[in-house]
């Protein structure tokens, strides 16, 4: 009976961290249709504003009022702006492969963060690597040559956006790895998108603040959807260890694919579907790993 408790909340932990992700998914083409109307009179860093305007009013409507925090205390913890600067970086290069990347791709070369956080670590953390670690990341990065097809005329520099958005996270990640254990997670997001909105509105100060009540509204529904994703995260630690939802990170990839063409237009092309698949393996197989010698409980 107790095998089967722990089953059914495992199971359940799995389906709220792929609840998470198609959140994300869903999030992400809403801000792909405001970013796909930018002209010469917006910014992408307008987009970046307004969605972060938006997502820091409703996390902080939910502190106060729910969790009765006090938002100038959190905005004052100093190891939260680190993480802050680390994220609006990967923000910036995420968004602007969004803007010219199908969304699938640009999913399937961010999720290549696995393999940069066993390099960082054998780097700057000395960590010990063995070598099937490093047959994975290989393996991993010959994925990302299928996706970006460098054989194809279309491939050109723009595919490097969302690899230097996976190597800011996981810089933020190490950088600040025992962050999360100490506080609470809707406080991170929170932090986390005002600084964004911070940093974006001082910008758009200078590229000029221009947004469409469309864009608004695509902007307004993503950031209700960013929301959900972040709750599902945060549920998902109640209910199953990392050991087991960490793999379920990559349906991301499944939903970029079937929501790109659904809700974007975009066919992905059979070198992007093998390369994906490519680096989902990798992937699975590093986590599997890091399990196992116990860097993931």
């Amino acid at each position: 009976m107790k095998s089967k408790v722990l089953f059914s909340t495992g199971v359940f932990g799995i389906l709220l961290m792929m609840a998470g992700q198609l959140s994300f998914s869903i999030n992400d083409s809403f801000v792909k249709l405001a970013v796909k109307e930018i002209s010469l009179n917006s910014s992408i860093f307008s987009v970046i504003f307004t969605r972060g305007l938006i997502t820091t009013s409703l996390l902080a409507i939910y502190l106060v009022i729910i969790e009765k925090k006090n938002l100038i205390n959190i905005i004052s913890i100093k190891s939260f702006h680190i993480r802050g600067l680390y994220e609006v970086l990967t923000a910036l290069f995420f968004f602007t492969a969004l803007i010219f990347l199908p969304i699938s791709e640009v999913y399937t070369l961010l999720m290549t963060n696995p393999f940069f956080v066993t390099i960082f670590a054998f780097l700057f953390l000395k960590e010990k690597v063995g070598l099937r670690r490093w047959s994975a990341v290989i393996v991993g990065f010959v994925g990302v040559i299928f996706v970006i097809s460098p054989q194809n005329f279309s491939f050109n520099y723009l595919f490097i956006l969302p690899i230097i958005s996976a190597i800011f996270l996981t810089i933020r990640d190490i950088s600040t790895k025992t962050l999360a254990t100490k506080t609470n997670n809707v406080e991170i997001t929170f932090i986390t998108a005002f600084l964004i909105t911070i940093f974006a509105g001082f910008a758009s100060l200078y590229f000029g603040y221009h947004v469409t009540i469309e864009q608004t509204h695509h902007l307004l529904i993503s950031s209700i959807f960013v929301l959900f994703g972040y709750l599902f995260s945060v549920m998902t630690v109640f209910y199953a260890p990392l050991s087991l939802t960490a793999s379920a990170r990559y349906s991301v990839i499944i939903f970029g694919i079937i929501i790109g063409y659904l809700v974007l237009g975009e066919v992905p092309s059979s070198n992007m579907i093998i390369g994906a698949i490519i680096i989902t393996m990798s992937g699975l197989f590093v986590i599997k790993r890091e399990k196992d010698i116990g860097k993931i409980n």
